[in-house]
């Protein structure tokens, strides 16, 4: 059963680790935040209380990161980083779903390469990296496309179109 959303109580912070997120996305934050919170509230898997925080940082930071972590020493869009598993006690403390990095320069280029705003992407990989705090992933096709479908109808409330409909072969769903 799904709470009613005035019982919700979800805190989302925004830091900004990175010189240049304001100049290249005015509003950076407000965007992050209002997409961190369309995720969290298209989700019956969310508790009542919880608290995420994004990581606004750069390529090079980003790059640490998944070389530490991951093992891949290059950078990428976005990392999630969970904290716990949901289920923290009723009138308890939040539940700290954990942590979402995002990367300026690999956000920029990508979403010029894809030929959407900066705006638009950021969202999307805003959701994506929330969506993988609540325990989604695509390590397989079925998992993968149920992610995908997620993504799309969260992004279709923010008035985002399929970030997937314009990949070549991609399995990307109409919201």
């Amino acid at each position: 059963m799904t709470q009613k959303p005035e019982t919700m109580a979800w805190e989302v912070e925004v830091l900004e680790d990175a010189a240049g997120w304001r100049d290249a996305l005015p509003g950076c934050r407000d965007v992050v935040r209002r997409a961190a919170q369309a995720a969290l509230s298209g989700e019956a898997r969310v508790p009542a209380q919880a608290e995420l925080c994004v990581v606004l940082t750069d390529d090079g930071r980003q790059r640490e990161l998944n070389r530490r972590f991951r093992g891949i020493d290059k950078p990428t869009n976005v990392l999630s980083f969970p904290a716990s598993e949901p289920g923290g006690s009723p009138g308890g403390p939040p539940d700290l779903l954990g942590d979402v990095v995002l990367a300026l320069e690999t956000c920029g280029r990508e979403a010029a390469e894809q030929g959407k705003s900066l705006s638009d992407h950021v969202s999307h990989l805003t959701v994506h990296g929330v969506l993988h705090l609540l325990g989604f992933d695509h390590e397989n096709d079925g998992e993968a496309e149920l992610m995908e479908r997620h993504e799309c109808r969260i992004l279709a409330g923010l008035g985002i179109p399929d970030p997937y409909a314009a990949e070549a072969g991609g399995r990307g769903t109409s919201p």
